[in-house]
């Protein structure tokens, strides 16, 4: 299963957000610089995880975003499921696509692929992400 660049780079960005925690609001142009992806393709990431409640928005100077919640509280499923289909095939969004669901032995494989992959994305949260950037940090 490939992670589109839009769930990748969203990650980035919350965690951008989450290690500015206690410093106050993410201006988009210091966060583009420091993760290295465009101003443009931020605007488009910022509404889905607004819309969904784990960021908002400070305006005026010295604005930008903030978690909605402390970054113990907000874990990888939630950020992945606002930005990108977590299923590795259709049928396990929509049963309706497939006639063949309770005769097809792959389906049982793909439900435990995703189970498995949202299991780790929940039990991983952003305090989680903070604490292995600040070690990976340490070694460079």
């Amino acid at each position: 299963m490939k992670m589109s660049t839009r769930g990748r780079y969203g990650t980035r960005a919350m965690l951008d957000i989450a290690l500015n925690y206690e410093k106050g609001p993410v201006s988009l142009k210091d966060m583009a610089q420091r993760q290295e992806i465009s101003v443009k393709y931020l605007e488009q990431l910022i509404p889905p995880l607004k819309a969904v409640g784990l960021i908002r928005s400070i305006r005026g100077a010295g604005g930008g975003y903030t978690l909605t919640r402390h970054p113990s509280k907000i874990n990888l499923l939630e950020i992945m499921q606002s930005l990108e289909r977590t299923s590795p095939v259709d049928c396990l969004d929509s049963p309706d696509v497939c006639s063949r669901i309770n005769k097809c032995a792959t389906y049982d494989v793909w439900k435990e692929i995703q189970e498995s992959t949202n299991n780790i994305l929940r039990s991983l949260t952003l305090a989680d992400m903070m604490e292995r950037q600040r070690t990976k940090s340490n070694k460079g």
